[in-house]
């Protein structure tokens, strides 16, 4: 038994990471944003923003942790300003590093995002690649990576470069989808569909972490899952699975990708640069480096994590309705003018 940190513990990965490692027996001290619905006599949880130093060395001596857990992030889509979303993140995690270093904790793991880069890769991306961010999120965690990364003399960081992230619970926008499926609408892709767009499984994720706070070195990785097929063939295992009415249907993607700038300029939907760079791109991780060095391997697809996912949206939707203090994965992010192509599907 040890004691652990983690950052964002209350949000959708975050809670999914407390709960595993109270059942492996670590005593947890949480920070977040918002209070953390588990209950257990292991895991204290400090409500607040981790810029606040004074917050984080009051954490930090709850128990003499050994590893740090870093999850915690805004996101780019919602009513946030993307000055506020990077501001956050990288203020943060500059916090972050100097209470670990005050504190002697030797080994932090680090969650970044696959949106380092805004632009398809004819082949998977490997940990080498210059990484080029097109919005303020990425661009946050790229500067966190920067911060981390200098601080190699006080504490080791493993960074893990992910994906969407996905299991049961996850919702955001990926709550729109659900609800087109739920309904029997058209599920739309831009193109043909054949883009490959990888993701990775929560629990699969959780396991590299666990792995990771066990090697105390410093190095960056690149995770996700290993049958990535496209994404009409994914949509379409969901909506087969689930005896949904709904059908595939193409979108031009010259058209499209111009309205869904001009809707981000006009600030009526929630789909923001990323999204419309990489929403007809293929993104694919190459997994291995993580797999020699940790001796991780995924055990989810893409269409089982988003079958998984689409299930409990549909044995929840109500619930999922009605929320309002939950973490931006774990509610149904508005749709805006997303609407609008949901009443003519």
């Amino acid at each position: 038994m040890s004691a652990v940190f983690v950052t964002g513990g209350s949000g959708f990965l975050g809670l999914l990471l407390v709960q595993r490692l109270l059942d492996a027996g670590h005593i947890v001290t949480n920070i977040d944003l918002l209070p953390c619905p588990l209950q257990d006599p292991r895991l204290q949880s400090f409500v607040g923003d981790i810029r606040s130093r004074a917050l984080l060395d009051q954490a930090l001596a709850a128990a003499p942790h050994e590893t740090v857990f870093h999850c915690a992030a805004l996101l780019a889509h919602g009513a946030l300003s993307p000055s506020e979303v990077y501001a956050s993140n990288v203020e943060g995690t500059r916090a972050l590093a100097d209470a670990v270093a005050a504190a002697g904790i030797r080994n932090v793991v680090y969650l970044s995002s696959n949106c380092l880069w805004g632009r398809a890769f004819a082949r998977p991306v490997r940990e080498d690649d210059v990484p080029a961010p097109v919005e303020p999120y990425g661009e946050s965690k790229l500067e966190g990576e920067r911060i981390l990364r200098s601080r190699a003399a006080d504490f080791a960081t493993t960074t893990l470069r992910c994906p969407t992230i996905i299991d049961e619970g996850r919702l955001g926008l990926l709550a729109i989808l659900f609800e087109f499926i739920a309904e029997g609408r058209r599920v739309w892709v831009v193109g043909d569909g054949s883009n490959r767009y990888q993701f990775i499984y929560a629990q699969d994720l959780i396991a590299a972490m666990l792995l990771a706070a066990k090697t105390k070195q410093s190095r960056v990785f690149g995770i996700g899952s290993d049958d990535v097929g496209s994404m009409r063939e994914t949509y379409q295992y969901v909506i087969a699975q689930s005896g949904s009415s709904s059908r595939i249907g193409q979108l031009p993607k010259g058209p499209t990708i111009l309205a869904m700038r001009a809707a981000h300029a006009l600030r009526i939907s929630p789909l923001g640069p990323y999204h419309y760079r990489m929403i007809a791109s293929d993104f694919v991780f190459d997994t291995t480096r993580i797999k020699a060095d940790l001796g991780w391997r995924p055990t989810l697809s893409n269409k089982e994590m988003l079958l998984r996912a689409y299930r409990y949206y549909q044995s929840n939707r109500s619930a999922i309705a009605a929320r309002t203090e939950a973490s931006a994965h774990r509610r149904a992010t508005r749709m805006g003018i997303i609407r609008a192509l949901k009443w003519v599907s």
